[in-house]
């Protein structure tokens, strides 16, 4: 990107007592934004997909380190609209505290980030640093239930991809699901597998190399856009080659050692054939130019008759500057605790006997319970002496601020191996909550000859919903409200026998929502 200098043959600085006031306003930011920094340090250290985002600041620190002599030979004029981001920003903060949503927070604070810059730069001189500032937008994790979406496409397609080349390889493999049963044995592709590790690193890489890329928009388009085609293909590679292995050499091959080292190869190979694509692209076309030109930095004049003169700190950045100071002793000075929730009684205290119905409880395998960072649940199987059993499960959380929210089962279902053959709103008139009749997702699902009935609805603090976005919205606003986030979702399953029309289902499914739905409130409070 060709930058136009303002005035060819000055060189500008910053003096002592300015660099103190820029120093001096980015620790006011810290400050401001210290519990969701926190958070997000928390995020880098605790979940291995996000675990590059130390690196992102210092990329960008280098960049801009890069491009000082540039930045050096630029003048400034700050604007406005500068200011006009950190009210936004600070705006934002505000509502991602009293909400405590992390994430929120986390974008408030590159938002209000920009904004300072953009006070202090201008529109103008902002465009010589853009690219450094952009990279920071992946230091910050995805919102959860996005993450949960994308991670369950991943799973799906690679274990759908995995499987063809195993069977390219002559083995007679079934694929259930995210189960690939080879006869012997059967493995899992878990969440651990889906590709998440790779993808968002690789991502983050991807777009770097575009930005520095000088070359066409094409081309810097398809080499960000191709990260996501090569982790795909490469993880289903990686989940063909432990299927082939453990053919062969046992169940050993995806475990351990062999297993993450198998994870850690597969990353670098990403990375070589995005290097690769990158030579490739460069030698494509009339502007044939090697790796090190493509990557060259942009570099200024350096004039060494350039006169040296002094940056002004212009006012949108002082504005600025006492916003950002006033919100960072707000954020220090009030406290919003969450509110103390109703008592209520653990999901192992609910009744097997209820209502003529006796139930069994289960239990999941711990893995299970740590992938769902649940806080209580009940699993059960419901039977009469007349009636078929219901499988009634209950996932309780006690706080849903930071994306710890109940799974749908609509996103899960066909990670088991199940088809979703219809999918609609239901009204049972029979079952109240509030003095209304509840409405529920009906699902009807088929593995293989088996059909199953299902109901499900999310029951948060006195709300029955069954759109999960409208759930999210619900969160935030009762977060604003009423200081709570608690919430479950409730699940029952009933089996279809062959030949047997789903309104039998309704009929079990509604008679036994009927019983349960009284004494949830004991367990999931209003």
């Amino acid at each position: 990107m060709e930058i136009a200098l303002n005035r060819p043959g000055v060189r500008w600085t910053i003096a002592t007592t300015d660099r103190a006031i820029l120093l001096f306003v980015a620790l006011l930011l810290v400050v401001a934004f210290l519990a969701g920094l926190r958070d997000l340090e928390n995020v880098w250290a605790t979940q291995e997909e996000y675990s590059y985002g130390y690196l992102i600041p210092a990329v960008t620190l280098y960049l801009l380190w890069q491009r000082r002599d540039l930045i050096a030979e630029t003048s400034f004029a700050g604007s406005w609209s500068g200011v006009a981001l950190v009210v936004f920003g600070l705006l934002v903060l505000t509502v991602g505290q009293i909400g405590t949503l992390s994430t929120v927070v986390q974008y408030a604070f590159l938002c209000t980030l920009l904004g300072l810059v953009i006070a202090y730069t201008g529109w103008r001189g902002f465009k010589v640093i853009a690219v450094p500032f952009a990279i920071l937008a992946f230091m910050v994790p995805l919102p959860n239930y996005l993450l949960r979406e994308v991670s369950q496409a991943l799973q799906l397609w690679s274990s759908h991809l995995g499987v063809l080349i195993i069977r390219g390889f002559g083995i007679s493999v079934f694929l259930e699901g995210n189960v690939i049963d080879l006869g012997a044995l059967r493995l899992q592709v878990v969440e651990a597998c889906n590709g998440l590790r790779y993808l968002l690193p690789l991502m983050a890489i991807g777009f770097i190399a575009a930005c520095l890329f000088r070359a066409p928009l094409w081309k810097r388009s398809v080499v960000f856009l191709s990260t996501m085609p090569i982790t795909l293909l490469m993880n289903s590679a990686r989940i063909g080659l432990i299927g082939i292995l453990s053919e062969y050499f046992g169940k050993s091959m995806a475990e351990g050692f062999l297993h993450d080292f198998e994870g850690w190869a597969v990353f670098m190979v990403c990375t070589a054939l995005l290097i690769g694509e990158i030579t490739l692209l460069a030698r494509l076309g009339a502007d044939k130019a090697s790796l090190a030109e493509v990557f060259a930095a942009p570099e200024g004049t350096r004039d060494p008759n350039a006169r040296a003169a002094a940056r002004q700190t212009p006012k949108p950045f002082w504005v600025s500057g006492l916003l950002v100071g006033i919100a960072a002793v707000l954020a220090q000075a009030i406290s919003m605790p969450m509110a103390t929730l109703p008592d209520r009684k653990a999901l192992s205290e609910f009744p097997l006997e209820i209502g003529g119905w006796r139930g069994t409880a289960g239990r999941m395998p711990p893995q299970i319970i740590d992938a769902l960072k649940l806080d209580d649940y009940l699993l059960a199987d419901f039977a009469t002496d007349a009636l078929r059993p219901v499988n009634f499960y209950v996932s309780y959380y006690a706080s849903q601020a930071n994306g710890n929210s109940a799974h749908s089962p609509r996103a899960c279902i066909p990670g088991d191996g199940w088809e979703i053959i219809s999918f609609q709103q239901h009204q049972l008139p029979s079952v109240a909550a509030n003095n209304e009749s509840v409405a529920v997702n009906r699902v009807v699902i088929q593995r293989g000859d088996n059909r199953q009935l299902v109901y499900y609805w999310f029951q948060q603090r006195g709300h029955v919903i069954t759109n999960e976005y409208v759930v999210k919205l619900q969160i935030f606003w009762d977060a604003v409200t009423r200081r709570r986030t608690d919430g479950a979702m409730v699940r029952l399953v009933a089996r279809l026998r062959p030949g047997e029309p789903v309104e039998a289902g309704d009929v079990l499914l509604e008679s036994f929502a009927a019983q349960v739905m009284p004494d949830l409130a004991h367990y999931v409070p209003d």
